[in-house]
């Protein structure tokens, strides 16, 4: 059984900084491509960056490129999302996901396990 959790949210004022963390159960997380994805209220769950198994190919979703930054340290089964720049519009809650199954990285249907989310509130 796979398990994601993550932790690192809160409230900042805008212009600031956070780190995400997403720690992932089972010896095969090396193996998967992990995403980044986020709700806001009243929205659609939308991808915001996910990074490949060997940690060489990342993926940013336009609205937070050049501010946010994935990354995973395998020895820690750990996959994390450094948010800089921070705007309000970044308020939502945050989940990790492993993604199982081919199919692009941007869309939620090839992710299988799913952590429980973590709320991110920028304060304007």
């Amino acid at each position: 059984q796979v398990q994601l959790v993550e932790s690192g949210g809160g409230l900042v004022q805008a212009g600031g900084s956070l780190r995400l963390s997403c720690a992932a159960s089972g010896r095969t997380f090396s193996r998967y491509t992990m995403g980044w994805f986020r709700q806001a209220p009243g929205k659609e769950r939308e991808f915001v960056t996910a990074i490949s198994w060997s940690g060489g190919n990342t993926y940013y979703a336009d609205s937070v490129k050049g501010r946010f930054t994935i990354s995973r340290d395998t020895a820690k089964n750990t996959v994390y999302l450094r948010m800089n720049s921070l705007k309000p519009e970044d308020t939502a809650v945050y989940y990790c996901a492993r993604k199982g199954s081919s199919g692009s990285y941007y869309h939620l249907s090839p992710y299988d396990y799913w952590g429980q989310g973590t709320q991110v509130t920028v304060s304007s």
